[in-house]
């Protein structure tokens, strides 16, 4: 996912709105929401199943371990198939859900990628509670913890988040400046772009800098700066789905 520095299912869950409202064939939907990607199984075939039951707008969850939020209720396989991708995306009309399992393909000198959709079952998901969200105190609260654990990041006895999250961040603000926005479609509320753009960045920052193996100045400063990534991590996690799952509403008509 090099081009866009956002999890698949947050492009997916917008793209996936717009085909259920007619306004994209379903066969574009990969080269829209996904269009790095070199092959794309089981998508077209669920989003186009779902329109057929009059499903009006795909969700997303972004869980992690000891952090199922957003979720909808469904069977154990579906959780642990979403938060080891950390991504899924899901139907709140009929029920139902899809998990991304991302593959490299191909020789070493001549490598692709393909994401293969494996659906699961989902129970449905009242969207009153989305439709509840306030987005400005999303984005405060995002702001707020940004700013508290950047400083206990600094305490810690390390650059915030290293040098390979920098250069992510560097990547998403490319992105984000540029005529593809993250590669979302148009007509999203602004907030809800705003939000997107604060907490896909953030995001970003923080998995480069959990997959680095920067250490601090000794083993405990080194758990420390963990423990504030993965907390920094989980909240970008649950405000960028948030904002995306508004947005979804608003292209949908709920809102």
């Amino acid at each position: 996912m090099s081009v866009h520095e956002l999890p698949a299912s947050v492009r997916v869950s917008l793209w996936a709105t717009r085909v259920l409202a007619g306004e994209l064939p379903a066969v574009d939907l990969p080269r829209r929401a996904l269009p790095d990607i070199d092959e794309t199984t089981g998508l077209v075939e669920a989003v186009t199943l779902w329109r057929e039951l009059g499903e009006r707008v795909v969700l997303v969850a972004l869980p992690r371990p000891g952090d199922l939020a957003g979720m909808p209720h469904a069977s154990p396989e579906l959780v642990a198939a979403a938060t080891r991708a950390e991504e899924c995306v899901f139907v709140p009309g009929v029920g139902g859900a899809l998990v991304p399992l991302l593959e490299v393909f191909g020789t070493t000198h001549d490598q692709g990628w393909i994401v293969r959709w494996q659906p699961h079952g989902a129970d449905p998901v009242p969207t009153h509670r989305i439709e509840a969200l306030d987005l400005g105190q999303t984005e405060l609260a995002l702001r707020t913890e940004l700013a508290e654990l950047t400083a206990e990041l600094s305490s810690a006895g390390a650059p915030p988040f290293g040098e390979a999250a920098e250069r992510s961040a560097q990547r998403a603000r490319a992105v984000r400046e540029g005529a593809g926005r993250w590669g979302l479609p148009p007509g999203l509320p602004p907030r809800a772009v705003r939000v997107v753009d604060l907490a896909g960045t953030v995001l970003a920052l923080t998995d480069a800098g959990l997959d680095s193996a920067h250490a601090s100045v000794d083993a405990a400063s080194t758990t420390r700066r963990t423990q504030v990534l993965r907390r920094l991590q989980a909240h970008a996690a649950r405000a960028l789905a948030d904002a995306t799952n508004v947005a979804a509403l608003h292209l949908a008509g709920y809102r």
